[in-house]
């Protein structure tokens, strides 16, 4: 008699379907070998240095010795510089002007692309149109050195706006924008709005171009003006785009920017500039507390993971739209 032996599931399918799923990875091979090269960059450059957030639970004070050396035998701290930072004086200010222009640049940036790109969608001439697009798109590819030297021009008080401000009388004497704290949030956000609507918009406009020209015809047989098939054909079409991209935006709601922080501001300004991304340089580098900067931009991190986690759960729930 001979012995009971388990059989696996897989030994009762025939051959075709056995080895389907390798079939299928074979056939795919060209693709995978083109994706290859990004996963190789993307580990390297983006889960390689991960390894460095163990950074922040040690006092890491570089040396003679090498880099490795020194790291690993630094002393365990624990959660000291989490503690250092939650409890100084500075957690209220940088938290502050970090959740305020990030705030204002998503009032008011997250809805420009999408009104940009409603308008663009709706110019019939096509040599405006091409101009239209190709002018927002052009201050998305201007470096943040050369856009702050625009802004700071600009808003000189000798620049356009006081010289405008003056001549309406509007103001008795030129302001000093980038002086006063108290306008640098919103100078913040604005500038962000002019670098980034144009080119955001292309992604709305790529899901306005996917809709089936039929629905709008339908909508106009019903009587429907533009006003009308803007509202009930084109934005609920831009529905699954719109809440993708606010849950990346609210889930960067920390991201307040480096460049353009760190590039506008001033002494006079700082208790209002101050953010997360400057803090951490000014402490991490210039004040050689690495671990310290370490520890601020990995607490930046996890609050960035939690909050997208967090909205993209509320949406699939809610809309039935996510990220994942």
């Amino acid at each position: 008699m001979q012995p009971y032996t388990l059989t696996t599931k897989t030994e009762f399918l025939p051959p075709k379907k056995k080895y389907q799923r390798l079939a299928k990875l074979s056939r795919q091979k060209y693709l995978f070998m083109m994706i290859l090269p990004a996963f190789i960059v993307t580990t390297l450059f983006a889960y390689g240095p991960m390894f460095g957030l163990y950074m922040a639970f040690i006092n890491y004070s570089p040396g003679g010795g090498s880099f490795f050396s020194q790291f690993f035998h630094s002393e365990f701290v624990g959660f000291s510089w989490f503690h250092y930072f939650f409890n100084n004086g500075d957690f209220y200010i940088i938290m502050r002007n970090t959740l305020a222009t990030s705030g204002l640049s998503l009032l008011i940036g997250f809805p420009a692309p999408i009104l940009l790109a409603l308008i663009i969608n709706e110019v019939r001439q096509g040599f405006f149109k091409k101009f239209v697009q190709t002018a927002s798109y052009l201050p998305y590819f201007i470096s943040w050195v050369i856009a702050a030297n625009i802004i700071v021009t600009f808003l000189s008080s000798q620049g356009i706006l006081n010289k405008l401000l003056v001549l309406f009388h509007l103001t008795d004497q030129p302001v000093q924008f980038l002086q006063n704290g108290h306008y640098f949030w919103i100078i913040i956000a604005i500038s962000n709005m002019w670098k980034d609507m144009g080119f955001n918009s292309i992604m709305y406009l790529a899901a306005i171009a996917a809709i089936n020209p039929e629905v709008y015809e339908a909508a106009r047989v019903d009587g429907a003006n533009k006003i009308k098939q803007m509202v009930h054909v084109t934005l609920p079409a831009l529905r699954p785009t719109i809440v993708i991209l606010m849950i990346l935006a609210i889930g960067g709601i920390l991201n307040a920017g480096f460049d353009q922080q760190y590039l506008l501001q001033n002494t006079t300004v700082l208790h209002y500039s101050e953010v997360i991304d400057t803090y951490a340089y000014r402490y991490g580098l210039q004040n050689s507390m690495f671990s310290y900067g370490a520890a601020v931009g990995m607490f930046k991190s996890v609050v960035a993971l939690v909050l997208v986690i967090s909205v993209n759960a509320i949406s699939k729930k809610v809309n039935e739209v996510s990220l994942f």
